[in-house]
């Protein structure tokens, strides 16, 4: 194969993939059109879902009781969708409301199991056809409370050999230990499991059992079965038991142009992300422009077969990594000029450029990756759902970078485009002193770290709350009404449409007096609700009057509940452990790459740095953005984002000082690699930009509130890995290596 051809086949082939890829992202495959972006899950505020009530039987349970069992509700029901949003209502109601699930009934009627699961001698229970167990609670011998974990699996059975569906259970210490006594005592006696009330299964013990390992099987038809029971058994029993009072099906929170507005503003950042790519490196710029349709069209066929849940501050989300993709693409293309600055081919250059940007590529994306992974196994609800689209973007970006770019690059140098103006040439920059000029940075940095101090206190004292939070993290009320027959702006089917929810949701945040609210309608009943900040009693009243006289709607169809916030305060604990363990694994991970602590420190200092600077935002713009679930993410988002841009620049850091031996200044290698890395900083800020800037300027409110504090964080992080990180490592660095330097 010459050298054209083979350059044709591998651009080719790049286009071919893509082609295929975005036409099953389009249209799917099959009558069930699997795979089509169309069929990707949505949240609440997307597509709606179902939303159920239950209500604790106890007539009056402690507060703790029921804050435990919201949490657990949450835990069981993130088995489904990691954006389910689970609260309490009342005294003792919790409210579950599950968006775009195959069989939403189903997934709520499995919620609210008690899921406690009891081993009794099978002699000392009565069993009835229906499997119900009745028996003393004096004779259990062990209960769900030693469970350590839970697993489904499969097994072989011995008198038959075929595969049969169980649940493996692994006590923990005083469970094994008591498991052990058990089996041991009662060799060749039956032993009931009791999960829910029912008999599960009662096997003959064999033999004494001191592994503390159970099986337990016979009820599992479905291998899904097993699955559902060993996540509800590891998640533990209710405390209180529950009965379902009322479903409804909701309709979605934003309305169908709120997604439309977000998908467009989306494509236009991703168009003008390419433009800025082919004017800034031209072929390199057009190798990475079709890498990164390739990333998107990955993406969207990994969160459809990885069965994300997407929200619409999830589809900022990805719109955003759509701007940080291109990453690994900057650094590439600086080290390919900086090679043909020094005379080589283009080709080789090329080799090379790839080989030395790869340890910056792997590093910066390991720490991110780790984050994302720490974040998905301890966060719990949104953070979840982000850790998920996160490591999906670092994996795509990485291989489309590192593979995909390259094989592209090499095919338009076989195609004949090898001159070096195709590529251009790395100019040799007079190195910028930024150690010396740290005094002002820390002036500049000090003075927004007061900023956020003084917002912070000065919303203390005006409103009793450092922040604005919204619902999410307040609670508040949810007015239900129930509309007559003949109301406009319903349909046949009772669905009301965008302007009437709109109206009620207005007429009611008048009425009490109230910035926040957002409204979903009940599928097919002519009802609307509204959930607001807490009302009084006599906004209350304010508001029942008000809707009766413009609405003709009686007191009788107007109900007004206290609700709690949607992010539990174990939720919020989740997260910001979650946070601290993945920081601190990101340090050891730095430490042990680069071979100093400095490095990890030094990158954990600019990254605090960076989420203070957005927390300064929240602060300071507290009047119109308020702190909701979005905060989570755009706080996790900005820790992903400034680890990765120091990473880049330590690695610079690393090299040069391995070239200029240990009598080199290290102030003048910070400089020199600082100013190296400069162009790379702010290309990828620039185009990370480009896509925020277009979300807040398109998108809706929801969006917006997501992408104005985004701005901040982008900006600083570009800032504090140009100025703050090397300087940082250095002023650790200088005592020791002086102290080196003179016993030299």
């Amino acid at each position: 194969m010459n050298s054209k051809l083979k350059g044709v086949f591998q651009i080719l082939l790049v286009l071919i993939v893509i082609a295929v890829f975005g036409a099953i992202a389009y249209v799917g495959i099959g009558e069930n059109h699997m795979g089509s972006a169309k069929n990707i899950r949505k949240g609440l505020d997307l597509a709606g879902g179902v939303s159920v009530t239950y209500e604790a039987t106890k007539e009056n349970p402690d507060p703790q009781e029921m804050s435990d069992t919201v949490y657990k509700m949450q835990k069981r029901v993130e088995q489904e969708s990691t954006e389910a949003s689970v609260y309490q209502e009342g005294n003792r109601r919790v409210t579950v409301d599950v968006p775009d699930v195959e069989d939403p009934q189903a997934v709520l009627d499995k919620l609210g199991k008690a899921g406690s699961l009891e081993f009794v001698l099978y002699t000392d229970c009565q069993i009835a056809e229906d499997k119900t167990a009745t028996y003393d609670p004096e004779k259990v011998l062990l209960n769900g409370s030693m469970i350590k974990t839970a697993e489904a699996t499969t097994q072989q059975k011995s008198q038959t050999g075929l595969s049969e569906n169980v649940v493996k259970i692994e006590f923990n210490g005083a469970g094994a230990k008591k498991f052990g006594e058990v089996t041991s005592d009662h060799v060749g006696e039956q032993l009931s499991i009791i999960y829910d009330g029912k008999e599960v299964s009662s096997p003959v013990i064999q033999t004494a059992i001191t592994d503390g390992v159970a099986i337990v099987s016979g009820s599992f038809d479905e291998f899904s079965d097993a699955q559902d029971m060993a996540a509800t058994l590891r998640i533990g029993a209710l405390p209180l038991e529950l009965k379902n009072i009322r479903s409804n099906i909701v309709g979605a929170k934003l309305g169908l142009a709120s997604l439309e507005t977000s998908l467009m503003a989306g494509l236009v950042g991703l168009i003008l992300v390419i433009i800025f790519m082919i004017v800034m490196y031209r072929i390199p710029g057009v190798a990475a422009s079709i890498s990164l349709l390739l990333y998107v069209a990955a993406t969207l066929l990994a969160l459809n077969g990885l069965n994300v849940t997407l929200t619409l501050p999830g589809i900022a989300g990805v719109i955003l990594a759509i701007g940080m993709a291109v990453d690994a693409n900057c650094i590439i293309f600086t080290r390919i000029r900086e090679e043909i600055a020094t005379g080589k081919t283009v080709k080789s250059s090329i080799k090379i450029g790839f080989e030395k940007a790869l340890s910056a590529i792997i590093d910066g994306n390991i720490t991110t990756l780790i984050a994302a992974v720490v974040l998905y196994v301890k966060g719990s609800g949104t953070v979840m759902g982000f850790a998920q689209t996160l490591a999906v973007g670092i994996i795509l970006s990485m291989f489309t970078a590192i593979f995909v770019t390259r094989w592209l690059l090499y095919g338009f140098v076989s195609l004949g485009l090898d001159d070096v103006k195709w590529f251009g040439v790395q100019k040799e920059r007079k190195t910028i002193h930024f150690v010396a000029n740290f005094k002002k940075y820390i002036v500049i940095s000090g003075v927004l770290f007061l900023l956020c101090a003084g917002g912070l206190i000065a919303n203390k004292v005006r409103t009793g709350q450092i922040l604005n939070y919204s619902l999410d993290f307040m609670g508040g009320s949810s007015t239900s009404v129930t509309f007559d027959e003949g109301t406009e702006g319903f349909d046949a089917s009772g669905n009301a449409n965008d302007a009437l929810k709109n109206e009620v949701m207005e007429t009611i945040k008048a009425s009490a007096g109230v910035a926040n609210a957002e409204v979903s309608d009940v599928a097919g009943e002519r009802t609307l609700i509204v959930r607001t900040t807490d009302l009084t009693e006599d906004q209350q009243k304010q508001v029942v009057a008000d809707l009766g006289a413009k609405y003709n709607v009686t007191n009788d169809n107007i109900q007004i509940e206290t609700i709690s916030a949607s992010v539990s305060s174990e939720m919020k604990s989740d997260a910001i452990v979650a946070v601290i363990i993945a920081t601190v694994c990101m340090l050891i991970y730095i430490w042990i790459r680069f071979k100093n602590l400095a490095f990890g420190a030094s990158s954990v200092l600019a990254l605090i740095h960076d989420v203070i600077v957005v927390l300064m935002v929240y602060a300071v713009g507290s009047a119109f953005i308020s702190v909701g679930s979005t905060f989570i993410a755009c706080m996790l988002t900005i820790v992903g984002y400034s680890i990765n841009a120091t990473i880049v620049v330590f690695d610079r850091v690393r090299e040069n000082r391995g070239k200029a031996g240990s009598r080199a200044d290290i102030s003048e290698i910070v400089d020199q690699s600082v100013t190296q890395t400069i162009s790379r900083s702010i290309n990828t800020s620039v185009t990370t930009l480009i896509m925020v800037l277009v979300l807040a300027i398109m998108g809706v409110d929801a969006v917006r509130q997501f992408a104005i504090p985004l701005i901040a964080g982008i900006v600083s992080g570009c800032y504090s890995s140009v100025c703050l990180a090397g300087t940082i490592w250095y002023f650790m660095n200088k005592k020791k290596t002086e102290a080196k330097t003179k016993k030299a």
